[in-house]
């Protein structure tokens, strides 16, 4: 049975605390009442988000020590402050303590029956300014290592799950559920515009080398249309998302159900809006080559409308397919990073420790980032066609 120690998380608005020191993990496990019986083995992980992630064995096996924490250091840099700023708000998409509490109420049993789950809350702490989370180790095939082929299964669970609140399955009402997040996350994130109009940035040997010659323009194009493209996903239906669905989150377990990991994000988004974050990201940080995006899109979409049918919705499919394409806009930013990113010394993969060609691994993201922008093209074209 997991064990649950709560404090006043729940609250709204509360003031950000001072910084302090991060707990090391015995201190976090005996705040939980359990004994490591090995030194613990430090995971990758968003440090702007949490402080910190060991993997751990405890008298019952494998575990993930995960520590929450609303103490932000000051002097941050801008890039910091896209992460952390407004974390205190449960509405937020940042909010510090949501994943907490999604594990805590057990709201990933959301999903359940689908084909989704998550691992397995042990324990769970959740204090006025932090949160532990013990998680069980979860065995399986991790995403990484899927072909474009091994995605439906999990986007047809993804519809599984995602459709009934569409029928009749009313959202749930809870204030720490992030809302708004394709506009909030994309549009706050510190940008170099000016790079678009930098003929000096395109010259560069690198650029040269692993940009097509459209790729300027196509960005441009989304880029002027941001707003009308966040307005049409706002437009659309709205469901329960994981909003962070990707292939570093998601593991295919034994038994046939994808496990979903890091529920921090979850909230209220577009029908559609999980794969469009799911399709992009799978070839952005070279897990998929760019090659493979029309066959992966077809193996999402189909799988993801069967499942919605399956769930018992019969709505128009041409807004789950708006809800994909619109969610282009979330990578706006990327463009100009891209741009950036020629002129850098250090190419490295996911997770920073690896090095990788510059020119394939700047070709590959123009290709991702060239076909966003067709779906951004077709989206605008699309939501005339159906009113929006």
């Amino acid at each position: 049975m997991m064990a649950v120690m709560t404090g006043a998380s729940d609250r709204q608005g509360a003031a950000a605390p001072s910084p302090g020191e991060p707990l090391a993990p015995v201190e976090l496990l005996d705040r939980l009442g359990i004994q490591a019986e090995v030194d613990p083995e430090p995971l990758a992980h968003n440090g702007w988000l949490t402080p910190g992630i060991w993997k751990v064995h405890t008298p019952d096996g494998a575990a993930v020590l995960k520590y929450l924490s609303a103490r932000r250091p000051r002097g941050q840099t801008a890039w910091e402050a896209h992460w952390t700023s407004g974390d205190h708000d449960p509405g937020r998409w940042n909010y510090w303590a949501r994943e907490a509490l999604v594990y805590r109420d057990r709201l990933f049993e959301a999903f359940a029956g689908s084909g989704l789950g998550a691992p397995e809350p042990l324990a769970v702490e959740v204090a006025d300014t932090d949160a532990v989370l013990l998680l069980a180790w979860q065995v399986g095939r991790p995403a990484e290592d899927w072909e474009a082929a091994d995605y439906a299964p999990t986007a047809r669970a993804l519809g599984r799950a995602q459709g009934p609140y569409l029928v009749n399955r009313a959202l749930p009402e809870l204030g720490w559920l992030s809302r708004g997040f394709l506009r909030d996350y994309s549009s706050e994130k510190p940008v170099e515009w000016w790079v678009l109009e930098d003929d000096d940035a395109w010259a560069h040997p690198l650029a040269r080398a692993a940009f097509p010659p459209d790729l300027r323009d196509r960005l441009r194009f989304m880029h002027d249309n941001r707003e009308r493209l966040y307005r049409i996903n706002e437009a659309l239906p709205r469901t329960l998302c994981h909003l962070d669905f990707w292939t570093k989150n998601l593991i295919a377990a034994p038994g046939g159900e994808t496990v979903v990991l890091d529920w921090a994000f979850f909230g209220l988004g577009a029908l559609g809006e999980d794969i469009g974050n799911l399709i992009p990201d799978a070839v952005f940080d070279l897990f998929l080559p760019a090659r493979f995006l029309p066959v992966l899109e077809t193996a999402v979409f189909d799988a993801y409308e069967a499942g919605l049918r399956e769930s018992g919705w019969d709505g128009d499919i041409r807004l789950a397919r708006l809800g994909m394409w619109s969610s282009a806009v979330k990578y706006d930013w990327l463009g100009p990073a891209t741009v950036i990113g020629a002129q850098t010394s250090d190419h490295l993969r996911y997770g920073g420790v690896e090095s990788v060609d510059p020119v394939h691994k700047l070709s590959e993201r123009a290709a991702g980032l060239l076909h966003l922008a067709d779906w951004a093209e077709k989206a605008l074209e699309l939501a005339e066609g159906v009113g929006l």
